[in-house]
């Protein structure tokens, strides 16, 4: 770790940039403590946690504004760079590396062009990028200019105001990111049994991130609640919670479930059918302008537009046939190369095309990624006191 020093506090140099629509504090691997716990102190104070108001930190209050990436040159001959994604909690004394974010990664390519971790190319340089949280590859084409990442554009993503320049995101080589294969216990559909008695149909499915997928109305929702009605519902969110835990158990993430408590990973989506909905900017969203709508839970928070791993995750569901997701889409849908996600901040678009040669129970993908925006708004040192690097 290198560092300059203040009397109380250590200086390590960061950028803070927002990928999709997320933000994050981005940092050289170099330049962070070696040992993994002493690592952890030390970026949860950057953040502020534990806090709702991350008041003291560079967090924002909100999950998808307390999240790091750590990046350096990759020795692998298929990357560039390495990466590790963390996701900093607010209310609690936690980060978890369980998986990635795809938001956050549509940053890495940026960030390591304009860090001259790679060499730039115009107009447009590739960047293979090793996310070390799944062990998968993701590849970002990046607009370039003057030898740095381009930031005007007209891409636009909805949960973002304005428009940027457009980042084509690849996750096709990330099919089973945690469990090596995208149905991680070899079923289409599964039964999940609750502790209240009630039997649930749900899809999981392993591309991204793993994630586990059942309708709304199967928890009594019509798929169309916002953040707020979601995350402030107690007792659902503990149904959300025991889902998560159960499902992590079934695919070998942990031996207890009753043990975890509101995981990150896997994602809990919930799906519907299109319908007309008012957004979270009060803006009503057409039912033609989405082929579902989806609402997505981690650490017992609901997301305010879409993460962006699970949309990857969503649309590689949506072309398996038979799944939660697959079922709800409309005629035709199911073969388009586009998925359409109503999300509470409007709706997002992920290419997805599977070989026709080998569609089957889990097919492979000839494309599945998604366009997305990304811009440095803050480069500098961030500074922290002295006693965050000692164990308490």
């Amino acid at each position: 770790m290198t560092f300059a020093i203040l009397p109380d506090q250590v200086l390590v140099p960061c950028v803070l940039m927002r990928g999709g629509t997320s933000k994050g504090v981005y940092f050289h691997d170099k330049d962070l403590p070696v040992e993994k716990d002493e690592r952890d102190r030390f970026l949860m104070r950057v953040m502020g946690t534990p806090d709702l108001m991350q008041i003291d930190g560079l967090g924002g209050s909100r999950l998808v504004t307390s999240k790091i990436a750590i990046v350096r040159p990759s020795n692998r001959p298929d990357a560039d760079v390495d990466y590790t994604f963390a996701q900093v909690d607010i209310e609690r004394e936690l980060i978890g590396y369980d998986g990635n974010c795809g938001n956050i990664s549509s940053g890495v390519g940026p960030f390591a062009i304009d860090e001259g971790l790679i060499d730039a190319i115009e107009p447009f340089t590739v960047v293979r990028i090793y996310n070390r949280n799944t062990g998968k590859i993701l590849v970002a084409r990046v607009p370039v200019a003057g030898g740095k990442a381009r930031v005007i554009g007209d891409c636009a993503i909805a949960g973002v105001p304005g428009t940027g320049a457009e980042i084509l995101m690849d996750f096709s080589g990330t099919v089973g990111a945690k469990t090596g294969r995208l149905l991680p216990t070899g079923n289409v559909v599964d039964q999940l049994t609750l502790i209240d008695g009630r039997t649930i149909e749900i899809t999981i499915a392993d591309a991204a991130n793993p994630c586990v997928f059942l309708t709304a109305n199967s928890l009594g929702l019509d798929g169309t609640e916002l953040p707020t009605a979601i995350s402030g519902n107690e007792r659902l969110i503990a149904t959300i919670g025991e889902i998560q835990s159960k499902v992590g158990q079934m695919i070998g993430m942990w031996p207890d479930w009753t043990r975890v408590h509101l995981p990150g990973v896997p994602l809990f989506v919930m799906v519907a059918a299109p319908t007309d909905y008012v957004d979270m900017n009060g803006r009503k969203q057409l039912a033609i302008e989405h082929d579902l709508c989806a609402r997505l839970v981690f650490l017992g928070k609901c997301h305010e537009s879409m993460a962006g791993t699970g949309s990857i995750c969503t649309a590689a569901a949506s072309r398996v046939s038979g799944s939660v997701v697959n079922k709800i889409l409309g005629p035709g849908v199911s073969h388009a190369t586009t998925l359409r996600i109503g999300h509470p901040l409007g709706a997002m678009g992920v290419k997805v095309e599977t070989d026709i040669a080998t569609e089957g129970p889990e097919p492979v993908f000839r494309v599945l990624g998604f366009a997305r925006t990304a811009r440095r708004m803050m480069e500098g040192n961030v500074c922290v006191p002295v006693d965050s690097l000692n164990a308490s």
